[in-house]
């Protein structure tokens, strides 16, 4: 009986896989979105992935320009923008790496990359590298393992590019970085208001700024109100260069494709005026037409770019102080999060965590139970109170994190809410911690790691390797030279290090710059998720050096 009941349990299981199987291939097609079966082993019982044709096509072309002149890339480009060629092509990693380094530059040492005569295992080298560079430039990469991008799935692949693509586009939307955005201040307002903006959000306003000087209504999005390409017409002809500037050539942008009946060859006609101004990129009329939010996102990015035809305020009342760039440390804290896919996207560190809704999803990833139902308030917030509501959830994480045993003397939820920069670092910085620590506990089954437990197993795995590198403390100075980090990852693999690039003896600061360049890069290149900078090693930053030992420990651990 037994054995005739598992029979009919397995052959009802095969039953519903072939159900399951047809189910499938019946669940309705969109047109321009290509449906693939599930990918991963446990998605794909049942799952559709769809990806967009129109992205696929978009990136291509962005990827070609890019790369065009790179001699690592030429075994792949150009790729065909009407084809899966995208797909085959990141299979080996190069392009990923050169689209992270384009994006920010510096940030994978192309000493790393491995270029000829690749095997399975330099591939896997490649794509570990370009994710965990992904990664430590805020990409939320979590779902997604070298063998995907491999096998070239194609709404991961596109997914990671997007994610890359938007991060350079949008590197200089922001004040600090371009002082003239300042030109689009408003009536009664400060800097402050201005710099608490998203990229989307100043794009918006940058291309309004514009519009208005055309005399045009605004916009309010990127998606049903540019559809007749009528918006974009006058923001290409307010922005084309006048010739008033000498390096710049007057460029006539041709509005009589504006008064065009259909829309499509409106479209179009507005288009090969962009392409004047080289900017005919990411979207095709019909992208335009249906009003594809990201790809003219992304155009108009572009535009802003290469064309934004802003003028500095000469103001007296702004404050340029207010000015200063993020530091490295709340750069990388930021990107910390955003790798970890919290929502909404933190784009400045204090403004964006004063209703404490990201540390609260921070919590939850060190595995500190959050009580959403009952102690949270969540946004959207009411007109009256909104203040309160935020106020008691960072009331809520500074008692999360006593719970947690974080230390927390003189931090109050007013700080966090108040965008308070050494009190809300002090947190973030715990919580960063936890994370890196829990990591090292789930392999050590759950033995807990301190400090000294990581600097003894530094050294002990360093001595055991032969080499005569070693560190007293996170804040030792013989760490500017990168040498024990090198020593280690060589320990832990052994032979992934090539000692001819490693400056040695007498360092000058761009010696050890370059050491430490290297050093992250392959520390990345081996599997560590490593987010800290080189300058950090250089500097001995201490809590930064802690989780590049913690990380390298953890893949030490994993000998994989």
């Amino acid at each position: 009986i037994l054995e005739s009941k598992s029979f009919v349990s397995r052959s009802l299981n095969e039953f519903l896989k072939q159900e399951s199987k047809t189910f499938r291939k019946v669940i309705n097609r969109k047109e321009g979105i290509l449906a693939i079966g599930g990918t991963s082993e446990l998605s794909s019982e049942g799952t559709q992935h769809s990806f967009s044709e129109e992205e696929r096509y978009a990136f291509v072309n962005w990827i070609n320009t890019a790369l065009e002149k790179d001699p690592d890339c030429q075994h792949v480009l150009p790729m065909d923008p009407n084809t899966d060629s995208l797909f085959t092509s990141v299979g080996d990693g190069i392009v990923l790496c050169k689209m992270i380094n384009l994006s920010v530059p510096d940030t994978i040492d192309e000493r790393t990359i491995n270029k000829k005569k690749l095997t399975p295992f330099t591939i896997q080298e490649n794509l570990n590298l370009a994710l965990n560079s992904a990664s430590a430039i805020g990409c939320h990469v979590v779902n997604i393992g070298a063998l995907d991008l491999k096998e070239g799935k194609p709404h991961l692949v596109l997914g990671l590019l997007w994610q890359i693509i938007k991060i350079g586009l949008f590197a200089d939307i922001e004040l600090s970085r371009n002082e003239a955005l300042a030109a689009l201040l408003r009536d009664g307002e400060t800097l402050e208001d201005l710099m608490k903006l998203s990229p989307e959000e100043l794009l918006l306003r940058w291309a309004n700024f514009h519009l208005e000087n055309a005399g045009w209504q605004k916009i309010n999005n990127f998606s049903s109100d540019i559809k007749d390409s009528r918006a974009y017409f006058h923001l290409l002809n307010q922005i084309s260069p006048k010739g008033t500037e000498e390096d710049q050539p007057r460029i006539d942008i041709n509005m009589a494709g504006f008064s065009e009946k259909d829309d499509m060859k409106r479209a179009e006609a507005m288009l090969q005026q962009a392409d004047k101004l080289g900017c005919r990129q990411f979207v095709t009329p019909a992208d335009v037409v249906s009003g594809n939010p990201k790809l003219n996102l992304a155009f108009v990015a572009n535009l802003f770019n290469k064309y934004p035809a802003l003028t500095k305020p000469e103001n007296e009342d702004i404050d340029w102080g207010l000015l200063e760039g993020e530091t490295r440390e709340e750069r990388t804290f930021r990107n910390w999060m955003n790798s970890l896919g919290v929502n909404p996207h933190v784009n400045h560190l204090y403004g964006d965590l004063q209703d404490a809704m990201v540390i609260l999803q921070l919590y939850e990833k060190i595995k500190v139970p959050v009580d959403w139902n009952n102690k949270v308030n969540k946004p959207p917030y009411p007109k009256l109170g909104t203040n309160m509501k935020k106020l008691e959830n960072c009331n809520y994480a500074v008692e999360l994190g006593k719970t947690a045993k974080f230390s927390l003397v003189g931090i109050g939820g007013q700080d966090l809410n108040d965008g308070n920069a050494t009190l809300t670092l002090a947190l973030v910085w715990q919580l960063m911690r936890r994370y890196t620590l829990n990591v090292l506990e789930e392999l050590g089954d759950g033995e807990k790691v301190n400090d000294d437990i990581i600097v003894k197993w530094v050294n002990k795995t360093l001595a055991e390797a032969g080499k005569s590198t070693k560190i007293s403390s996170f804040k030792d100075k013989e760490i500017s030279s990168s040498l024990a980090v090198l020593e280690l990852i060589d320990a832990i693999q052994p032979g992934s290090i090539n000692y001819e690039l490693i400056k040695t003896s007498s360092l000058s600061e761009d010696d050890k710059l370059e050491n430490a360049k290297y050093a992250v890069s392959m520390a990345r290149k081996i599997g560590a998720r490593v987010y800290a900078l080189p300058e950090d090693l250089v500097e001995v930053k201490p809590k930064m050096v802690m989780t590049v030992f913690a990380c390298l420990m953890g893949r030490g651990m994993k000998r994989v």
